[in-house]
């Protein structure tokens, strides 16, 4: 038999960003609780609205599963001391695993003697342990932020103020900071009331009667489809972010979606900035028209049923002609401010304490972004539009509108330079040199913008480097591998010039001006560390296998372009009708690699030719070199494993007939050196020996 349980927590008002992931961490506790204590269960459906976490467990049964097993201790020579009685270690395993010593026994394995044990213990009822289980799960959760009420010790992420626990249609009794479980629950704070459940299966249904969609996926799609259809029905465009999504549906128990107006004489601000005091502020959604230019209308959604929506758009429009007259203010304001006087204000702002103000930081960009320009040959005009672009980038972060709105810097930059006459292309660079904001934003457009971007991301990187700041595990508070990733996605965007290497040479020269706290060797070998990561994401996310990146990147990574290229082709090769054929190839190159590696030099002499096929593979090789050079300088990578394969037919014939560990010490070098030329070329494409087939 099995019965269904449900454990509901009701609490005040969650922050909506915290309760996705609270009610994934209470579904994932009770069902891993169930799982350790030997408990089969069905379907786990988690339910979460602002004011409950709730999780539904289908079929669980009402008794533990019997345990009998036999279980592996340490080795004999271990399990006994020198007297032949049971040492610690056979003493510590027995009281683990709830054994006597007595019924302890050797069996063999794999040739070794371990000591074993019967494991045996008979299951309890479920509801005998039900209610200790739901309290150390209770007990045991984490939040980003908690809160401690009354006298209690409990930390949660907002006081408790109903517990619901069902077994059945039994009541699992259990106390938290003097709440005590039933089967009551609570509905819509103004629609609904008190209620009782009968069993489990009936949650959902009990409290969409007291005007709670208690259902997630369900919650979210009639927001949508309420959206949708009010777009439909005005002709309207509804931007509908992911991330204000989420956070509605957790402010909402029943969702009902109205919209409200403000005056177009707003419409003169930016619409992102308006846009942004809309979502940030208000939580609204802008309406555009078809052609993605704002309306002056908004869209929210309500706790609550349809009564009297108007009367709430009134209210809604109130409150956000507030926030859109500061804004308009503060944009009013900020023209004003002469861009060198924002300047000069960046010059009292610390950016880091060991790495100076946000004037230090810009000047580094400066450096930076002017070595740069020359290294991806930048025409004069354009080399000068990076300069300025690069000396204005952050000036906007002293302006009233960044300020109130952090996530307009750059918008508001692009906006209040082109107000003040500055050149479009160092306008735009402006803005751009954030980009990409986030993961899946695009990459700078304007050769201008990518440069700056590239400068700055590389300054934060290697200034916080240079200071001991390296990401570790999760932790990684300057966001370093974002602004990593956002540099091998604008290289490879823009098709750029540069390799890995001189863009940390540059950097870390600049820095080196002010006096590197670390070694600059240290330093390098470590950014290719943390940006090998980066390159493999890529090539992971575009779909090449694991083999294939491993193979790439063990041949260097320093070109992303050309690593990147590599990857395409050596994973159109092994996937092609010809792999059998191609696998041949592999083999000749790695056979000629594992002897290249004892090689002792390059330097080949054509005189010690004993056999017809050292002359032959020298000659192939000779005659392929400079084409190939070619080739790979080029980016034709297709083009140069074309020809090295075509190296094949006489390495395989330099193998059958020449013994490549010849006894005279000349000859076998000059075989060896003869492969390592050769094999300098193959291990330019990859390491051909991580290819699984």
């Amino acid at each position: 038999m099995a019965k269904d349980l449900l454990f509901e927590i009701g609490l005040e008002e969650v922050p909506a960003r915290f309760v996705r992931g609270a009610v994934n961490q209470l579904s994932d506790k009770l069902a891993k609780w169930l799982d350790d204590s030997r408990i089969s269960h069905g379907a786990v459906e988690a339910y979460a609205t602002p004011r409950r976490l709730a999780v539904l467990v289908r079929e669980v049964a009402e008794k533990q599963s019997d345990v009998n097993e036999e279980v592996k201790g340490p080795s004999r020579k271990i399990a006994l001391d020198a007297e032949g009685q049971w040492s610690k270690a056979a003493l510590g395993f027995a009281k683990s695993q709830g054994v006597e010593p007595e019924q302890l026994f050797f069996k063999e394995l794999a040739g070794v003697e371990y000591v074993y044990g019967n494991k045996s213990s008979v299951g309890v009822e479920t509801a005998s342990v039900l209610a200790d289980g739901l309290t150390g799960i209770i007990t045991s959760m984490t939040f980003p932020k908690n809160m401690r009420w009354g006298s209690y010790d409990l930390k949660f992420v907002r006081p408790i103020k109903w517990l619901v626990a069902l077994f059945g249609s039994a009541i699992v009794p259990l106390e938290i900071t003097g709440v005590q479980s039933g089967n009551v629950t609570r509905g819509h704070r103004f629609l609904g009331a008190e209620t009782a459940i009968e069993t489990p299966s009936d949650y959902v249904e009990t409290l969409r009667a007291q005007h709670v969609i208690a259902d997630i996926a369900e919650r979210e799609a009639e927001i949508v489809r309420q959206i949708e259809a009010l777009a439909q029905e005005k002709g309207w465009e509804i931007a509908i972010k992911e991330d204000l999504l989420e956070e509605v549906l957790f402010l909402v128990e029943t969702p009902s979606v109205l919209f409200g107006t403000f005056d177009p004489s707003f419409l003169q601000i930016p619409q992102e900035v308006l846009i942004t005091s809309m979502r940030e502020h208000q939580r609204y959604f802008p309406v555009l028209d078809k052609a993605g230019k704002l309306l002056p209308f908004f869209v929210t959604v309500r706790n609550g049923d349809r009564t009297s929506l108007e009367v709430v758009a009134k209210g809604n429009e109130k409150v956000l002609r507030a926030r859109l007259s500061d804004a308009k203010f503060f944009y009013a304001e900020d023209q004003k401010l002469a861009i060198s006087d924002a300047l000069q204000k960046l010059e009292t702002i610390v950016y880091h304490e060991e790495l100076g103000t946000v004037a230090d930081k810009v000047r580094r960009i400066r450096a930076i972004a002017d070595q740069l320009a020359t290294h991806v040959q930048a025409d004069a005009s354009a080399a000068a539009d990076i300069s300025r672009a690069a000396d204005i980038s952050k000036f906007d972060l002293v302006t009233q509108m960044v300020y109130e709105f952090p996530e307009l810097q750059g918008i508001m930059g692009e906006d209040y330079a082109r107000k003040a006459g500055e050149r479009e292309a160092v306008a735009v660079a402006i803005n751009e040199h954030y980009q990409p904001r986030f993961a899946g934003d695009r990459a700078p457009a304007s050769l201008a913008g990518a440069v700056i971007s590239l400068s700055d991301k590389i300054d934060t990187i290697v200034g916080c480097f240079s200071i001991g700041i390296i990401p570790t595990g999760s932790q990684d508070p300057y966001a370093l591998r974002r602004q990593a990733a956002g540099i091998v996605q604008t290289v490879l965007a823009q098709g750029l010039p540069l390799a890995l290497g001189d863009l940390f040479d540059i950097a870390l020269a600049v820095h080196g001006q002010r006096g590197l706290k670390r070694s600059a060797t240290e330093v390098r070998k470590e950014l290719y560390d943390f940006f090998g990561l980066r390159v493999k994401n890529v090539l992971t996310e575009q779909g090449v296998r694991y083999d294939v990146v491993d193979a790439v990147m063990a041949a260097g990574f320093d070109d992303l372009k050309l690593t990147v290229e590599r990857a395409s082709v050596l994973i159109g090769r092994a996937a092609s009708e010809e792999k059998n054929e191609f696998k041949t190839v592999v083999d000749a190159f790695n056979r000629v690699n594992n002897l290249a590696a004892k090689a002792e030099s390059e330097v080949v002499d054509a005189s010690l030719f004993a056999e017809p096929a050292e002359q032959a593979l020298y000659d192939a090789y000779k005659a392929a070199h400079p084409v190939y050079a070619e080739r790979f300088r080029n980016g034709d990578i297709a083009g140069a494993l074309e020809l090295l394969a075509g190296l094949r037919e006489p390495i395989t014939a330099y193998f059958d007939s020449v013994m490549v560990m010849a006894q005279q010490d000349d000859v076998r070098r000059n075989r060896l050196a003869t492969l390592a030329v050769i094999s300098s070329d193959i291990v330019k494409l990859a390491d051909f020996a991580k290819l699984v087939w």
